[in-house]
């Protein structure tokens, strides 16, 4: 019975002293789990508190946005629907082309129009930047997805200076979204200042396509009216001789003409519409010959065209000389001048060919 008290007081007395038994403590894995969730609330709250103050604007703040963007929109439309290029001063420019908010493309003509600046391509540029702004206002297509605006230098001066400008004319497009990128710049050393070159720029740049629609110009078929009347009262007059029709100096003189109009580039001139000559703002000095190979001047096709004139007239010389039954004095004085035109005008000409085609190892006398 002893034994099996002892059996029975062994197996009914606890298992472990209440000193032994396991305390939920502080520290314990259930305030650890508290802790976590209590922490996890909080910073769900605080970044939904985040998301809602820098995240997503208030509903005041995007109507005031909205009406902004409005108003300057409508402020727009009223000036282009009086005139289809926008003259902008320092305070419009900051306020309606760099400030947002915009959903609308601007075009920027920095220009230098007042007299005293003697800006003769910035004259000839404007005309072709009215013409073209004035194909975009009154096409079916007109929206206010693209505005046409001028700054010019007397009246902005401190937009130059904010945007680093030192010459003039140059077209910019600002972009609807964002900053104006490298191809924003219209080049226009290399495409002219026609406003078709423009007009596909433009559509490069925004999407939107002008057609360009020039005022009626009369002096072409006047010009073809009178040289018509010419050759009618001509005809008119030798009706009774018409041998002079079959004159082959007479076409081929023609003929010579037209050949050293295209070569010189005067059909070139005529796509393009690049200015005259360039001015420099800052020397003065006016440049006749364009430095690049890409493009040219008005008047460095006058010079061409002169310099290949004197080429061929010294070489009809030399064929004169050596074909005439003149006396052997006489065409001994052509040869020497043909040759002496051959030599002068082609070494000009190469020199011409050498400023724009750098790095040309080659040279003929004076070039």
């Amino acid at each position: 019975m002893r034994r099996a008290k002892g059996l029975v007081s062994l197996f009914s007395r606890p298992t472990s002293h209440p000193s032994r038994r396991k305390v939920s403590l502080p520290g314990g894995r259930g305030a650890n789990m508290a802790a976590r969730s209590w922490l996890w609330c909080v910073s769900a709250t605080i970044a939904v508190a985040l998301l809602l103050v820098f995240g997503v604007p208030p509903a005041s703040a995007q109507r005031k946005k909205e009406m902004v963007l409005s108003e300057k929109v409508s402020q727009l439309m009223e000036w282009t629907n009086k005139r289809p290029v926008i003259r902008m001063n320092g305070d419009k420019f900051r306020r309606l082309v760099k400030a947002p908010p915009r959903n609308y493309s601007v075009i920027v003509m920095f220009t230098a129009l007042q007299l005293h600046r003697q800006c003769v391509v910035c004259k000839q540029a404007d005309e072709e930047f009215q013409i073209l702004a004035n194909s975009w206002r009154y096409s079916n297509a007109f929206t206010n997805r693209i505005f046409f605006a001028m700054v010019d230098f007397d009246e902005g001066s401190d937009v130059f200076q904010m945007l680093n400008m030192n010459s003039a004319p140059t077209f910019i497009n600002f972009p609807a979204k964002g900053k104006p990128k490298r191809g924003d710049t219209y080049e226009l050393q290399v495409r002219g200042f026609s406003a078709e070159q423009i007009a596909r720029w433009i559509a490069d740049r925004t999407d939107v396509t002008i057609r360009v629609i020039r005022p009626p110009n009369y002096a072409g078929p006047l010009m073809l009216g009178l040289l018509l009347a010419v050759i009618g009262g001509l005809v008119y007059l030798r009706r009774s001789n018409m041998e002079f029709l079959f004159n082959k100096t007479g076409w081929a003189f023609a003929a010579l003409c037209f050949v050293l109009a295209m070569t010189s580039g005067q059909m070139w001139n005529h796509i393009r519409g690049p200015p005259y000559a360039h001015k420099n703002p800052h020397t003065g000095h006016v440049n006749y010959i364009h430095g690049s190979s890409q493009a040219q001047f008005v008047a460095e096709t006058h010079i061409v065209l002169l310099f290949n004139g004197g080429v061929t007239l010294g070489m009809v010389l030399l064929c004169e000389a050596a074909t005439s039954d003149m006396d052997i004095g006489k065409r001994k004085i052509m040869c020497v001048a043909g040759i002496g035109l051959v030599v002068l005008f082609f070494s000009w000409l190469l020199s011409i060919f050498r400023s724009k085609y750098h790095g040309y190892p080659y040279s003929f006398l004076m070039s």
